[in-house]
């Protein structure tokens, strides 16, 4: 089912936003490149950057914090009561990979290799014969953190030669998780201990043993592209989630400084969805109920404040859903078939694996009316199973109305994922609306 508003929005994103998009998920390879990049935007737009260890004051304007691959994100206009509710645009930093265990050097047989572990659910084949950089944090003997990006050919995944297994034709790619998918990096016949960790030292100017922690991740290179005879597509990374980061962020910056808001617009962007969120980064730590609420309090609020803020408070959890696969509609619900350049879905599952319900949809139905805005409806197909979100656990965790929303595309979890090339606008447009109340 889909609906289109009847106006559209006085302060609507366009194409120009899809581009910078694409601009975004190149230069984020990482969770922490990309809070990075979504906090340097933000202080462009006036915000600035309170430590949690500090105390915070009451004063209004744009704040954000910044923890690891999470960023919490929030605009206090002037003279908001301490009891005023949240309009929250949550999402996450992070995407299925390849990430580097805590012994790196390996090999056989003549090649050099790199250990690595699988992050969350990747389709593995996609990260079959790519060209991959590396991306994460060090973490310096003193205790600083310092991000590095080897934006070039590095590594690569080699896949076995067709003649050496036949068998892929009547069983299809057979691929062992720990044996088949160990990236290659150089030859040599001697593994030496430390090898990868000193190339990165000397890559960053930094001193030899100076690095003595690392979350390093293997990275897609190829660019985002757009894509078809009308360039009515976009293919690249890591879409899931941070089409969403940066949706959430070009949103808030949008609102910011506006103090006729009858809320407190916030961008919510956690770590480590993709294998549960249970993290101190994650939807399903204390992040973003201790951000909220020491906000309160530093505008002198009580736990009455508190809690008539919570009620009030609305959260539209974004993530990507499905589009319907053209070779593969049988897997989707045979009434519910979202598609490219439709506008952003609202994700319902009666099982509550999305935490939409009715009230939540006419939050934002009214959205999108308001941002001129065409939605569409995404459901699970009975037989199937259905993945699930930071929605819920928002939701349950903090006592928030929460609603599940997102772009549809598809090849979710592939090292390259395809969208409309409208969708990350009007998406940003709808969440304007929603931020602005």
């Amino acid at each position: 089912m889909s609906s289109r508003a009847a106006s559209p929005s006085s302060a609507a994103f366009d194409r120009g936003h899809t581009e910078d998009m694409m601009s975004f998920l190149a230069a984020s390879p990482s969770p922490y490149h990309a809070v990075a990049n979504a906090a340097e935007r933000l202080e462009k737009a006036g915000f600035r950057r309170v430590e949690e260890t500090d105390a915070w004051d009451g004063t209004s304007g744009g704040k954000y914090v910044l923890r690891g691959g999470a960023i919490i994100a929030w605009y206090v206009p002037e003279g908001a009561p301490a009891h005023t509710p949240f309009r929250i645009v949550g999402a996450h930093t992070d995407s299925p990979n390849l990430r580097v265990k805590p012994e790196p050097d390996m090999g056989a047989h003549g090649w050099r290799q790199i250990a690595v572990e699988i992050y969350g659910g990747p389709l593995l084949n996609s990260w079959l014969d790519r060209d991959l950089g590396l991306a994460g944090r060090l973490t310096l003997r003193d205790g600083s953190t310092r991000l590095v990006n080897i934006d070039r050919p590095l590594l690569r995944v080699p896949q076995l030669a067709i003649h050496m297994d036949r068998s892929i034709y009547e069983k299809g790619l057979q691929l062992d998780k720990q044996k088949h998918m160990q990236p290659i990096w150089g030859l040599g016949g001697t593994v030496r201990e430390g090898d990868l960790i000193s190339f990165l030292e000397d890559e960053s100017g930094l001193a030899p043993g100076e690095v003595t922690g690392w979350d390093l991740m293997t990275h897609a290179l190829e660019a985002p592209a757009f894509l078809g005879r009308n360039r009515e597509l976009v293919a690249g990374p890591r879409m899931d989630n941070l089409l969403s980061v940066h949706a959430g962020t070009a949103a808030l910056a949008a609102v910011s400084g506006r103090d006729d808001l009858a809320y407190i617009p916030v961008l919510a962007a956690f770590d480590h969805e993709e294998n549960g969120s249970q993290a101190d980064t994650g939807a399903d730590g204390p992040l973003l109920g201790s951000v909220l609420e020491r906000s309160v309090f530093a505008r002198g609020g009580t736990y009455e404040d508190r809690a008539r803020a919570f009620a009030g408070t609305v959260c539209l959890s974004s993530d990507t859903g499905h589009a319907v696969h053209p070779n593969y509609a049988e897997r989707h619900d045979p009434t519910h078939h979202p598609r490219p350049n439709r506008g952003p879905i609202l994700k319902v599952n009666a099982n509550q694996r999305y935490a939409t319900d009715g009230s939540g949809r006419a939050v934002f139905a009214a959205a999108c009316e308001r941002a001129g805005v065409e939605w569409q409806t995404f459901v699970s197909n009975n037989a199937m199973p259905c993945g699930t979100t930071i929605g819920p656990i928002t939701a349950a965790r903090h006592g928030i109305r929460t609603v599940d929303i997102g772009v549809a595309i598809l090849s979710m979890h592939s090292a390259r994922e395809l969208c409309g090339a409208d969708d990350p606008y009007l998406l940003a447009n709808a969440l304007v609306a929603f931020l602005q109340g």
